[in-house]
């Protein structure tokens, strides 16, 4: 079995909800992003050349506002280099976000949106392109989507703010 190395850093920065303001996110977005980029929850700031968010006061003049799953079924397979995941963090954000289906807050249905949504990246990016997951957690996309864990980033916000955790995956060939 090959021996794989992760890298892993921790940095500490004050939080923004644009994640893509935070300076140690910022770094990592410089450092790690190529090609054509995609980002189905751009919110504001994103870095992205093709950006969605289904809030009609996010992004700038030509982001669309869709439904992230359903802009992400209508690009084409393996078009892009990276793919930048930004989703809402918390179980409750997508309540906020507008999708009607969670408002029964059933953790399954959640969830099986979440994962529709990573298969759909998953999908859209060329072989050996990289998906940048951000969030409260390190799951990414994952190996069962065929994707290997290069990078993970741990941005501590102090006190009782939860840390924001970005990962750095490569789609194998």
């Amino acid at each position: 079995m090959k021996n794989r190395e992760i890298k892993i850093e921790r940095k500490w920065a004050m939080p923004n909800k644009w994640t893509f303001k935070i300076k140690p996110i910022t770094k990592l977005l410089e450092e790690e992003m190529t090609g054509l980029i995609a980002d189905p929850f751009a919110g504001q700031n994103s870095p992205a050349h093709e950006q969605n968010d289904i809030k009609e006061t996010a992004g700038n003049w030509d982001t669309d506002h869709k439904d992230a799953l359903t802009w992400l079924r209508g690009k084409r397979t393996n078009r892009y280099d990276t793919v930048l995941y930004n989703p809402p963090y918390s179980i409750t954000q997508p309540m906020m976000y507008g999708k009607k289906e969670f408002f029964s807050m059933e953790i399954g249905i959640v969830m099986k949106y979440w994962a529709d949504c990573k298969n759909e990246i998953a999908r859209i990016l060329k072989p050996g392109g990289k998906a940048m997951c951000f969030g409260w957690n390190s799951m990414g996309l994952g190996k069962n989507r065929g994707f290997e864990m290069k990078r993970i980033l741990l941005v501590a916000h102090g006190g009782s703010r939860n840390d924001t955790i970005c990962t750095v995956e490569i789609k194998k060939l």
